[in-house]
């Protein structure tokens, strides 16, 4: 199992803000949107979410963000396409315990793991959560 490091989670972080593989608006009308926004930060976002026949297709998001929102909200976006919606709020709640320092299972949060912290640092906690409570909000739909 790796082990990683402050510098390891910071890297993945800034890679994922630098490099976001999932800043895009969507190319069909198929997709359902939420717009997130924060009071205590720049977070301005529009979350796309993708559903078919019990599947997350695809999920996405365009907007400004800081690091923090535009790391996260790229990473879950990453970790619920392609699953059925189960398994992809299974993941944003385990995300959501980790944030707030609750029992979670890191095997299924992959990259996600990184924000594992976040609970240390309460003005972080919105940031860190604007993408799991909009996918799951789209999800509920």
């Amino acid at each position: 199992m790796l082990i990683l490091t402050e510098q390891m989670m910071r890297e993945i972080i800034v890679d994922h803000y630098t490099y976001p593989r999932n800043k895009r608006n969507p190319d069909s009308d198929k997709y359902e949107k939420i717009h997130m926004h924060s009071e205590n930060c720049i977070d301005d976002l529009d979350i796309y979410v993708l559903k078919e026949n019990g599947m997350i297709k695809d999920a996405c998001f365009n907007g400004v963000g800081c690091a923090i929102s535009t790391a996260s909200t790229d990473i879950l976006c990453d970790l619920v396409k392609n699953q059925n919606i189960a398994t992809a709020m299974s993941i944003l709640k385990n995300y959501e315990a980790m944030i707030h320092a609750k029992p979670y299972d890191k095997e299924i949060l992959d990259e996600a793991i990184v924000f594992m912290n976040t609970s240390k640092q309460a003005a972080r906690i919105r940031c860190a959560m604007i993408g799991c409570t909009a996918i799951e909000e789209l999800i509920k739909k």
